[in-house]
């Protein structure tokens, strides 16, 4: 809905002078996420691309797999005491015949803006419940090169982070290169599922030509949404964690940390980076 940023009064301290002033910071907000009416998941996220978020969310959750999955997508009018609406609770409806997952109190989701989806420690579980196994025929064949030049076009496209410097982003480039999307949000897992909710809405999954980048560290959360996305290529400007090397070699994503520059780490499915000395 537009609050990505709200202007908060700070005291600034430079050089021993002392000042006070607005400051423009990024907007946190809770989002419910509820599925045919059940409320399913809170996350705290940035509004805006809301929409995305939710059916990101559901994809990683292996709920949906298509736009097809999905009926309709709806802000919940009424959502405080008064009857107005919050725009911070969403409803998924599923079409006629999308199996709807138990919903119980163990199986309801709280994701913080820094934890991603808590609970799925399985690698089998996610191998297994993918819809997109990754599986790019011919292969997709990434240059170093090519790798080593996202990071800077990522950053350049980070407007919000300019004004505020406290986002994460994610961006999709293709196989050559071209930024096909990227958001930004005080969650990474959040701008993750907000990229794969925006292909599933244009009928664009599985996203097996794609090169999935993200701003910070490569987590167990975003090697499985990348996984479930059907992305073949998860890179990352920090380090990855054990449990991602250990679901990227599970399901052979390509998974690359620290990116910097010509320097890079390539963790798993290195078949796909086109090398130029012996490994």
């Amino acid at each position: 809905m537009g609050r990505v940023t709200e202007r908060r009064r700070t005291v600034r301290i430079r050089g021993g002078s002392v000042s006070a002033r607005p400051d423009t910071l990024v907007a946190e907000e809770p989002l419910e996420i509820r599925l045919n009416g059940r409320p399913l998941a809170i996350t705290m996220r940035t509004p805006g691309d809301d929409f995305a978020l939710a059916a990101g969310f559901l994809v990683s959750e292996g709920v949906i797999g298509t736009a097809a999955d999905v009926r309709s997508i709806v802000y919940c009018a009424g959502a405080k005491d008064d009857g107005s609406n919050t725009y911070n609770v969403v409803d998924v409806q599923l079409a006629p015949g999308v199996p709807v997952p138990d919903i119980t109190l163990e199986r309801n989701v709280y994701t913080t803006s820094s934890c991603g989806l808590c609970g799925k420690a399985s690698l089998d579980a996610v191998r297994t419940t993918t819809r997109h196994p990754i599986a790019d025929a011919p292969p997709v064949r990434v240059e170093p090169e090519l790798l080593s030049g996202l990071p800077d076009r990522l950053r350049a496209a980070q407007r919000v982070f300019d004004r505020t410097g406290g986002l994460h982003a994610a961006a999709l480039f293709s196989e050559e290169g071209e930024l096909l999307d990227v958001r930004e949000d005080v969650g990474r897992h959040n701008a993750v599922d907000k990229l794969v909710g925006r292909a599933l809405r244009e009928d664009l999954l599985p996203l097996s030509r794609a090169i999935l980048l993200v701003s910070g560290r490569a987590s167990f959360e975003l090697a499985q949404k990348a996984v479930m996305a059907g992305i073949p290529v998860l890179a990352a400007v920090s380090a990855p964690s054990s449990l991602a090397v250990d679901l990227a070699a599970e399901t052979g994503l390509t998974l690359v940390g620290f990116l910097r520059g010509p320097d890079m780490n390539v963790y798993a499915g290195e078949e796909r980076i086109a090398l130029h000395s012996g490994v």
